[in-house]
């Protein structure tokens, strides 16, 4: 796939006020989130009157890749966003488009981040800001971005990679907020392995993974701790 742009800009008609302005991040090798992001910015963008902005790991000829942990451009968009939706595994962005999500997370403004997240940045290359990589031993940053910013980042899996999936249970005393409201327990279901985490003490866990014995949402769970 090629884009003219980095940018690709999904748009609703929405009467009234002006439209929030959420921005999709895209960048990891294993969850496809170049293809899974822009359909869900189209459903923000159509169902709810969002404008939606969809950004890629680009090759220079314009080709997304995500193999490319070095490119992503378009982020100067988050300069009109409120909100951001992080998708990205590993990512070591150049200093001037790093520069931009700097700005966004130091703003204040929210995040949604999904899956890899929690380890989007391992920089090498780009140094001004290693201390955001997912290891960073830095006197407080360790563990990075995601420990620093989203509450973790990455330990390790349970579960067998492609034979064991992963069934979310409400966590106790979360059965009735406002996030869960319509979702039953058990009802949340990945073909993926469960990620271990130690989350901060005053962090507001809801799901908790549970491993299960197959690749179907209904197998039973895993026996042991």
């Amino acid at each position: 796939m090629k884009l003219a742009t980095a940018l690709a800009l999904l748009c609703a008609v929405s009467a009234g006020a002006a439209r929030k302005h959420i921005v999709l991040i895209s960048g990891d090798e294993e969850y496809r989130s170049e293809e899974a992001l822009p359909q869900f910015a189209r459903i923000l963008a159509k169902h709810h009157g969002f404008r939606c902005s969809v950004l890629f790991a680009l090759d220079p000829d314009g080709t997304v890749n995500p193999n490319r942990s070095d490119n992503n451009p378009g982020l100067e968009a988050l300069k009109t966003a409120d909100l951001v939706v992080l998708m990205t595994r590993f990512r070591d962005w150049p200093d001037e488009q790093m520069k931009h999500f700097v700005g966004y997370v130091e703003s204040g403004r929210p995040i949604v981040a999904l899956r890899t997240a929690t380890h989007a940045f391992a920089f090498r290359k780009h140094k001004t800001w290693a201390h955001w990589s997912w290891n960073s031993k830095q006197p407080g940053w360790e563990g990075g971005f995601g420990r620093k910013v989203l509450g973790e980042t990455w330990v390790s899996h349970h579960g067998a990679h492609g034979k064991q999936s992963t069934r979310a249970i409400i966590a106790p005393g979360r059965q009735k907020h406002p996030v869960l409201r319509g979702i039953g327990d058990g009802q949340v279901w990945g073909p993926t392995d469960v990620y271990t985490a130690h989350p901060a003490a005053d962090a507001d866990v809801l799901l908790l993974g549970q491993v299960l014995t197959g690749m179907r949402p209904d197998d039973p769970p895993l026996p042991g701790p």
